[in-house]
């Protein structure tokens, strides 16, 4: 079942797009040289963007510079294309309580039209993937969810989904990545953009809220789609999954209106100032939420999930490692890999960094033993065998004013 409209789009096959019980069907369409390619490709080419592989994908990383599309987003509006982002339907009498178990979130008392962010762990408590659960209203007592994944973690993930269904026979798994586009407008001007397009007022929509409505495009269709109040970028902003053919008379609509094409680099300098984890990088399967600064999003309250044992076995014991945010005190751009040195000696290394544009210093994230996580301790980055001064700081490294 499309969890746009509840039926299957007439242009794919309904095996596309069905999941029979207890299977998972991977549905993403192969393009050459073993890349895969958005609906959107041929408008990043037109677009005259700079095309990168990621995560199994051909991506624009840029259409002008880097630096003036993030500025962009934190003055106007940016337009990326997300497509690439795993999107799997969970749907049935048990969706419900198999997302509970899978997920460190709340999902049971997930009311429809909200959303929540959690993670996927493994036994030993290590981040699998995070993602984004949306709760879908339908007519149906048992109304979908839509979980939205990393596109790198995507086979980690339905791998890890179809282990743990065996207790779940009520349930289906439907991956709609093929099937659709997701297209996310960010910045202080997307929702006077996005609201041009759509009768549902959203202005009243709360951060991590979340609605089936219609868009209206100038070509005169009316499409269903999905919007969200989410992003990665720390702005306002909203997601929007649509069907793939109906992808680019949306995109350039929400160009012509004023938002600016966005690629990969302004995508990673504004969730880095956000503080915002890039999984595979910052976390992943030998991280534990805590160590990496993501307690908040924990809830140990509940009974049962995957991961829960081992996390409260760490709350006791403690831990060894922590990851931190860091300005950097003279002019160099922390790398991934670099060591973090303190007193000369190693105690971690980093994960991300860059320069941000909205501070105008050099920021980082980086794991350091738990003794060096603390506020304001000063350490040094190794910077191709040059030690430059760091030091650690109050993460997000960006906030974004209160306005809505």
């Amino acid at each position: 079942m499309s969890f746009l409209t509840g039926s299957v789009p007439s242009r794919y096959h309904p095996s596309a797009l069905l999941t029979l019980p207890r299977k998972v069907h991977l549905v993403v369409p192969q393009t050459s040289p073993g890349l895969l390619r958005t609906p959107l490709y041929h408008n990043h080419l037109v677009g005259a963007a700079q095309m990168v592989p990621f995560a199994g994908w051909e991506m624009p990383l840029r259409y002008t510079s880097m630096l003036t599309e993030a500025r962009a987003v934190r003055a106007t509006a940016g337009v990326f294309d997300v497509s690439h982002m795993a999107r799997l339907e969970i749907s049935g009498p048990d969706a419900s309580a198999f997302l509970e178990n899978v997920l460190t979130s709340h999902v049971t008392g997930l009311q429809p039209g909200r959303a929540a962010y959690g993670f996927l762990l493994n036994l030993n408590g290590g981040i699998i993937d995070d993602a984004v659960v949306l709760h879908l209203a339908g007519k149906s007592p048992h109304a979908p969810f839509l979980l939205v994944c990393n596109a790198s973690s995507r086979e980690a993930v339905l791998g890890w989904l179809e282990l743990q269904r065996s207790a779940y026979t009520r349930l289906e798994i439907t991956d709609s990545t093929a099937a659709t586009a997701m297209i996310a407008i960010q910045g202080p001007e997307s929702l006077e953009i996005l609201a041009r397009m759509t009768v549902t007022n959203l202005s009243e929509m709360r951060p991590f809220g979340g609605t089936r409505t219609s868009l209206s495009l100038p070509d005169q269709r009316i499409v269903d789609a999905i919007v969200s109040r989410t992003g990665y970028t720390g702005e306002l902003g909203f997601e929007i999954v649509l069907a793939a053919e109906a992808a680019t008379s949306l995109w350039n609509s929400l160009i012509a209106a004023g938002a600016l094409p966005c690629g990969l680099g302004a995508r990673d300098i504004l969730r880095l100032e956000a503080g915002l984890m890039l999984s595979g990088t910052d976390i992943g399967p030998k991280v534990t939420p805590f160590e990496a600064g993501l307690d908040r999003f924990i809830y140990l309250d509940k009974e049962v999930f995957i991961g829960r044992q081992a996390l409260l076995r760490q709350r006791t014991r403690g831990m060894q490692t922590r990851l931190v945010g860091f300005h950097m005190l003279a002019k160099s751009i922390p790398r991934k890999g670099q060591s973090i040195l303190f007193a000369g000696l190693p105690i971690g290394e980093v994960t991300s960094g860059g320069y941000s544009p909205s501070l105008d210093i050099a920021i980082g994230l980086g794991y350091v033993s738990i003794e060096h996580s603390n506020r304001g301790t000063d350490l040094m980055i190794d910077t191709r065998g040059r030690e430059v001064p760091a030091r650690v700081v109050k993460l997000p490294f960006y906030r974004r004013p209160k306005t809505l």
